[in-house]
């Protein structure tokens, strides 16, 4: 209704301005039609000029963050068992349904005699464990730092059944966190990851990783140092792992369904500015596999990261179209260098003027930059001019010069 009242008018109006004698003039002298706009498809940076190096043996992915496609890839695809990287999901899990601020012990974690009792299944059966006896009383940080710290698996079921009742109740629990956190190809049935059947893909579970160590609770855990009743039951760290590398160790553990599986994340500085990537490592061989594997991608971030701008000065991001049939593509200006590793697509936003005719580099708009982390606004200029299409063209089309001179007489 709005198009054909507008229609209307234009219509009526033109008329008007035919009968008082003015069309050569308004025609002549007035605002011209506006170019249409088309936005054209984002261009990458250029990729790295040393891509991430990982190795062919298992199920590996890096990534730049939780919310982030993978930088690399390689090996298996499909889910594969994830051993004690499932811990780091019970903690996660667990500290949704029981969060706990920074620098407080949290909530009392009695000890029941169905912790107790599991405690000593787990370790008759030869697995990881941290002792407990019914008389004690542990704080949900102490729980957490046996559980991320010790790998203890009587540690996972306890907490488990302390957030959520039950061991199954906490799975029901585990499997809809999962779904919600776009990690679709990951599934747990048990709390401690002995079972084969608790799968994650190593795209993944480079995701859990970073959503690991951008919480506070979890990174305070595998930072700080072990205190209370964890102290005193001789905990050992399993989690640090190539700390000369600047690898961060989250989780590393084995079971004989999964192989050795390492959880981390790896900083880079250039120049000052640190870069931290994120990584899973799965279904590795053995020691000496691992160590080269994580040796090598960090060889290779250090050699490969370097500052790039968010988008290129000059990029093309949209075309304007005058209805006389002139183009000129809108492109950005400068804009601010973060470090990277590979060639993300970044999200634009565009603010395009009104504009149907001005020279080359007139400033048209603005575009806004979406890069990971990093927003950067810059300009929107023309890379060639739009010109006046001259004195026919505004005789020969009286319809839309006229409704523009409507239109900028209405506003």
């Amino acid at each position: 209704m709005v198009g054909v009242a507008r229609g209307l008018g234009i219509f009526a109006g033109t008329l008007v301005i035919l009968g008082a004698g003015v069309y050569g003039p308004a025609t002549l002298v007035g605002p011209l039609p506006a170019a249409s706009v088309t936005m054209l498809p984002a261009a990458s940076p250029e990729a790295s000029a040393v891509p991430p190096v990982l190795p062919a043996d298992g199920a590996t992915a890096i990534t730049e963050g939780a919310d982030l496609a993978p930088l690399a890839v390689a090996g298996e695809t499909a889910a594969v068992p994830m051993a004690g990287i499932t811990k780091t999901i019970t903690a996660l899990v667990v500290l949704d349904a029981k969060p706990l601020a920074d620098g407080e012990p949290g909530g009392i974690v009695p000890i029941t005699t169905d912790d107790y009792l599991s405690y000593l299944d787990y370790r008759d059966g030869g697995t990881r464990t941290v002792t407990v006896y019914t008389a004690d009383e542990w704080t949900e940080r102490e729980m957490l730092q046996a559980l991320l710290l010790g790998s203890s698996n009587n540690h996972a079921d306890t907490l488990a059944r302390w957030a959520f009742g039950s061991v199954d109740a906490y799975v029901e629990a585990a499997n809809a966190w999962l779904d919600e956190n776009g990690m679709i190809g990951t599934t747990v049935v048990d709390a401690t990851g002995l079972d084969e059947d608790s799968v994650g893909t190593a795209t993944d579970l480079a995701r859990l990783a970073a959503l690991a160590l951008n919480d506070s609770a979890v990174s305070s855990v595998l930072s700080e140092p072990v205190t209370g009743l964890p102290s005193r039951r001789g905990i050992t760290n399993t989690t640090t792992y190539l700390p000369e590398q600047q690898v961060v160790g989250v989780s590393r553990s084995y079971t004989d369904a999964a192989g050795i599986c390492l959880l981390f994340a790896g900083d880079v500085s250039v120049d000052g500015e640190s870069y931290r990537f994120y990584g899973a490592f799965l279904r590795q061989p053995d020691w000496e596999t691992l160590e080269r594997g994580v040796t090598a991608v960090m060889d290779s971030a250090r050699a490969g990261v370097t500052p790039t701008p968010v988008l290129a000065e000059g990029s093309p991001v949209v075309t304007f179209t005058t209805p006389w049939g002139e183009s000129a593509d809108g492109v950005s200006g400068a804009s601010p260098a973060r470090l990277r590793w590979g060639a993300a697509t970044p999200e634009i936003d565009v603010q395009a003027d009104d504009v149907s005719s001005a020279g080359t580099g007139a400033k048209v708009g603005s575009i806004t930059v979406v890069d990971g982390s990093v927003s950067a606004k810059t300009s929107l200029t023309l890379n060639r001019a739009l010109t006046d299409p001259g004195v026919f063209w505004r005789l020969s089309h009286p319809v839309p010069v006229i409704g523009s001179l409507i239109d900028s007489l209405s506003n």
